[in-house]
């Protein structure tokens, strides 16, 4: 494996650890003989590890290391262990900073962005990543853009990219439309100002299409809070549609629990429902109408959060369809017009969202659905009952069980009636695609006074931005702006037309780049479909932030990919998992307002790179995060510098130690196995403290006649390989130093010596009537009289025998030794 990637660069020893003597000689080294270039065609099975790429905002913080350094760490790993490993890196780069930062600073969006990405890889670079820069883009390079227009033009021709009007969220300041997921307490995620609801017309994906197929994680191994979070997020729900009528025509609503049908003593209706205004009487109109402009202003996470419910009445009532009693409809936020049909029949003895209303509002409670053997509910009760029970007070259908267990029956006789028929609905709404921002991709549509929308032709794409653009103050869009690029020509007629100045949502850019890494210089396509078998992704890790957005958008566009027959699989990524996050030293998010920022950049100038990787992988469980310790950086800084020292010098001091060569060949080996499966499960604070007890052994083996014995170089050459991942440079200048052929990194990954692993003593507590007093070492096949012969010669031991009466001796091999003395 060494003679692929030869590196010789012959340096005199240093005595003292020095990791800026060492680091940028390596990077440079490493980038020299391409020992990171992914060769397609190696030996070795595949495999495909992808973190999440950064947007480029200028500077790696802290959390871009922790995101990056275990898993390059285990990426490394797996290249020892014999697997050609893919490693790219790329840049997420469209989006509303560089806008802003265009607007504020007078400069262009992509000179801004372009010089982020330069300082930003050469801050990758310095993390000592094994990253493959060969194949580095960014989304906003047209060439890469050019595939999302071609994208857009295909789902269009499948019915899946589609426009129509429709209520959106609006950021005022940003002048754009926001998805319902960039909307955070009301407000924009990016400026902080106040959304807006506006009637627009926009570009939809019909992400619902596949709603079914994104609830199917068989193909995907995700974490189980991302699985609950994009199941919450599509909420498919199977139920029935039951139709009232109103004084403004037949209403349907959608329910779940249509056996609790004679239970509904109330009608809700959202604030945006067409029938609201119709609906509502005169000497309702006003409080209505402030109620419903109030509504507009929250979000649907608001709307839908636990607390006191608001509504108002409008003065009208709907016909229950079986009994025929007048139920007063109300409008209420906590219904959604995007859910259902944005309308509910309440039934507040089973619900808690409509007992609350009820309560609060002085609405009859019916019951309807009984635990088995209870009691009738009582008027005050305090609670709804929302178990299946027994149907009661429902005429034909009392006695019948609630829940699944009828409601299929019961629908059928509803839908022999007219009153009724079975439905499923989904909280998932299709995607809105279309942002009033320049700094994206161009939608590729043209608009003709006489054609209508029309695709770009594919052999006129990329739609370019155009480069000399006005920003505004208000922070329109400069396409709406720019004649010369607005102005076109209609690919049906020949006639005037003018280009879609909207662009796409920058979700788009990240949906389907892992794909493009596979070939990112192809020209005849989004990739090289002969690069296919390379996929899915095997290892994708990132932040959990991106569940129901980003790693949603993209497990949607890879099942379309797959429908057009670009690929063959479902999924864009066979497991994935999630870091946690690295909080200020007060425990707090990182941010420039509180003033807990860690620069990771001042670290390494400080510390080394290997040992801010070891501080960031030792921290704390990886898939957790926690707070940041200025002091606990030091320990790290120590650990490298004695490994340094174990290495490189020859002298040995200190009082002498008893290590034999099978306790040494114990401790590497049974490291060694321990090491190997915490990569396995990505246990990386557990990797770094079992190398830092077996640098403790290690020291104390130097001061022992196994020094400078074959066991002793096989420790060292198995350390030497075990610490290659997790801090490489350390690594390879101790296997250079050492006189080893080519790099550490290409070096293959030791193998575990079970037999040497594995201990034939054990270590056991003696007693003596009962007290822990001492400790044995012996044989775990010891005959009992062995065991306490072992036990009566501790010196702990025999101070508590010494001068009494034997009168039982206990032993359970591997377990006990009790002496009971009287």
């Amino acid at each position: 494996m060494n003679d692929e990637h030869p590196i010789n660069i012959p340096e005199p020893r240093m005595e003292r650890y020095n990791p800026h003597a060492i680091e940028k000689k390596w990077q440079d080294a490493w980038e020299a003989s391409g020992l990171y270039k992914f060769n397609e065609d190696a030996p070795g099975e595949k495999f495909y590890a992808l973190t999440m790429f950064p947007y480029p905002s200028g500077n790696l913080h802290i959390g871009h290391w922790y995101a990056n350094v275990a898993p390059d760490a285990r990426a490394r790993w797996l290249r020892m262990r014999g697997y050609n490993v893919l490693f790219p890196m790329g840049f997420d780069a469209f989006g509303l900073p560089a806008e802003n930062a265009a607007i504020k600073n007078r400069t262009n969006p992509a000179t801004w962005t372009y010089a982020n990405i330069e300082r930003m890889t050469g801050q990758f670079q310095a993390m000592g990543t094994m990253i493959d820069w060969s194949r580095q883009f960014a989304t906003c390079d047209p060439e890469y853009y050019r595939w999302n227009q071609w994208f857009f033009i295909e789902f269009y021709k499948r019915g899946l990219a589609y426009k129509k009007g429709g209520l959106v969220n609006w950021c005022p300041k940003d002048q754009t439309v926001l998805a319902n997921e960039q909307v955070v307490n009301g407000h924009c995620e990016r400026c902080g100002t106040a959304v807006e609801k506006r009637n627009l017309s926009q570009w939809y994906m019909k992400i619902t299409d596949y709603a079914d197929e994104l609830l199917d994680f068989s193909d995907t191994d995700m974490p189980e809070k991302v699985r609950l979070m994009q199941t919450n997020w599509i909420g498919k729900s199977v139920g029935a549609e039951v139709t009232f009528d109103t004084p403004a025509g037949p209403e349907t609503v959608f329910t779940t629990r249509p056996d609790t049908l004679m239970g509904a003593t109330f009608m809700v209706l959202a604030p945006e429902h067409a029938k609201v205004a119709d609906l509502t009487t005169d000497e309702q109109r006003a409080e209505v109408e402030a109620y419903v402009a109030a509504a507009g202003r929250k979000t649907d996470v608001e709307r839908q959060q636990e607390g006191e419910k608001t509504g108002v009445f409008t003065g009208s009532f709907a016909t229950h369809p079986i009994t025929g009693h007048q139920l007063p409809i109300w409008v209420a936020d906590y219904v959604l017009v995007t859910y259902g049909t944005g309308s509910i029949m309440a039934v507040p003895a089973h619900d808690d969202r409509d007992f609350a209303f009820a309560r609060k509002f002085g609405l009859d409670v019916v019951e309807v659905i009984r635990a088995e053997g209870a009691e009738p509910m009582a008027e005050d009760a305090a609670e709804p009952y929302t178990g299946e029970g027994v149907i009661v007070n429902s005429g034909e259908f009392d006695g019948l069980p609630g829940g699944q267990a009828s409601i299929a029956g019961i629908v059928e006789q509803l839908e022999a009636r007219g009153i009724a028929k079975a439905k499923t609905t989904y909280r998932l709404r299709d995607w809105l695609f279309a942002r009033q921002r320049y700094w994206g991709t161009p939608i590729p549509f043209v608009h003709c006074p006489e054609h209508g929308a029309q695709p770009v032709p594919e052999d006129q794409l990329p739609v370019r931005l155009p480069e000399n653009v006005e920003f505004t103050p208000t922070g329109q869009s400069p396409l709406k702006l720019d004649t010369e690029w607005l102005k076109t020509t209609c690919p049906v007629c020949g006639g005037p037309a003018e280009r879609d100045t909207d662009t796409m949502d920058t979700f788009v850019d990240s949906s389907w780049y892992m794909y493009r890494y596979l070939s990112p210089d192809y020209h005849e396509g989004p990739f090289d479909p002969a690069k296919d078998p390379m996929m899915p992704v095997d290892l994708y890790t990132g932040g959990i932030e991106h569940a129901i957005l980003h790693l949603l958008y993209s497990r949607f566009w890879v099942k379309v990919m797959r429908d057009m027959g670009l690929t063959k699989h479902s999924e864009p990524f066979a497991h994935l998992r999630n870091q946690g996050m690295i909080l200020g030293e007060d425990g707090e998010k990182m941010s420039k307002s509180r003033g807990n920022v860690v620069d990771p950049d001042d670290l390494v100038r400080e510390y080394g790179a290997d040992t801010v990787r070891t501080y960031l992988m030792f921290i704390a469980p990886w898939e957790l995060g926690g707070p940041w310790d200025p002091q606990g950086i030091n320990g790290p800084a120590k650990w490298l510098s004695r490994v340094w020292t174990l290495f490189t010098d020859d002298k040995v001091t200190g009082p002498a130690e008893t290590v034999s060569e099978a306790d040494l060949r114990f401790a590497v080996h049974s490291t060694l196995k321990k090491v190997t499966g915490d990569f396995e499960r990505l246990s990386f604070n557990t990797i770094i403290a079992s190398l830092m007890e077996l640098t403790n052994t290690l020291v104390k083996a130097k001061r022992a006649p196994v020094f400078g014995t074959p066991a002793w170089d096989e420790a060292l050459d198995i350390f030497g390989r075990m610490l290659a991942p997790v801090v490489p440079h350390i690594a390879e200048e101790i296997w250079a130093a050492r006189g080893q052929d080519g790099s550490v990194h290409t070096a293959a990954w030791p193998a575990v010596d079970e037999a040497a692993a594995t201990r034939d003593t054990v270590t056991m507590g003696v007693q003596v009537s009962g007290k822990v007093r001492g400790q044995v070492t012996i044989s775990k096949s010891a005959t009992q009289d062995e065991a306490m012969a072992a036990a009566r010669e501790n010196a702990d031991v025999a101070r508590f025998i010494e001068g009494k009466q034997i009168i039982k001796e206990i032993y359970v091999p591997g377990r006990i030794i009790n002496i009971v003395v009287r």
